[in-house]
């Protein structure tokens, strides 16, 4: 884990807004002391807010079922967040005080507000956001596991929706580990019931469907299932989401119903000209 001084070795996760930019951002959140020790959020929590450190200090680390893996420290100047915190989605690391001091706090609706609003402070905090999620991925630092072969079809299927939905995940290769292989034997695992997914150490699902997989992860927990839409779509290729953008951007409540993951330039642009919100959700999810 990067320590304080160090070089980081993924440059950009964690940049250091100056007192101007920090300014910039008050009126939008509220300040708050935070204690040593105190938890910030976990993974699983939908809807945290976004902390610009403005004297204290966090660490972030991954709960395992192995202990704890250190992501990097976050020092005064510095900010929370990934893309995944924009996207609705759960979180995925943990933050914990390391020193006391205070933070400012912005919920999801304020973040957006000022992304909106002040063009300089967007460019910095998303650019943050997309490689802390790329660094996450590359480390396989994500809070499920998913217990496969590479030679099962089904493990596959499980490993091209995690990576198209760039959800971050650790893999366990069974053909190379003799460890885990015979710990699934001992406990009657057959291999039907391959690949195993394994989330926040706790929950656990044998070969679960792409439906299963995403109600898991929490995709669609943004999306209001009483909310009655003004235009649905099925569908996110090209022309699902070219239509998507153009009915959101005539003032329709749309919603866009994708049974793998959006695709294309179009899915993860923040810069369309005329944009509203458009809702993604995976089918079939109870």
């Amino acid at each position: 884990m990067p320590t304080p001084g160090a070089p980081d070795p993924f440059p950009g996760t964690r940049p250091v807004l100056t007192q101007v930019e920090i300014d910039r951002a008050r009126p939008h959140g509220r300040v708050r002391q935070v204690e040593i020790g105190e938890i910030l959020y976990r993974p699983g929590e939908v809807g945290r807010p976004c902390f610009i450190l403005l004297s204290a200090s966090l660490e972030i680390v991954q709960p395992s079922i192995h202990g704890e893996r250190p992501v990097f420290h976050l020092c005064p100047g510095m900010f929370t967040g990934e893309a995944g915190m924009i996207a609705g989605q759960r979180t995925v690391v943990q933050a914990r005080v390391m020193q006391a001091g205070e933070v400012l706090e912005l919920r999801p609706e304020e973040l957006r507000t000022l992304v909106a609003r002040d063009a300089g402070l967007s460019e910095i905090l998303l650019s943050a956001f997309m490689l802390r999620r790329l660094m996450l991925i590359t480390r396989q630092l994500g809070n499920v596991a998913l217990i496969g072969s590479r030679h099962s079809a089904d493990t596959l299927r499980l490993q091209e929706f995690l990576g198209r939905n760039g959800h971050p995940y650790t893999y366990v290769d069974l053909d190379a580990d003799d460890a885990s292989r015979n710990l699934l034997d001992r406990f009657a695992i057959t291999a039907s019931e391959i690949p195993i997914v394994i989330g926040n150490g706790t929950m656990i699902l044998r070969n679960p469907s792409i439906s299963q997989l995403a109600d898991s992860l929490g995709l669609n927990d943004n999306i209001n299932k009483g909310l009655l839409h003004d235009l649905v779509i099925i569908g996110a290729g090209p022309a699902g989401l070219a239509a998507a953008v153009y009915g959101a951007s005539e003032g329709l409540d749309t919603l866009v119903i994708e049974s793998h993951a959006p695709g294309g330039q179009a899915g993860t642009s923040s810069k369309i000209e005329g944009q509203r919100p458009v809702s993604v959700r995976h089918p079939f999810s109870k």
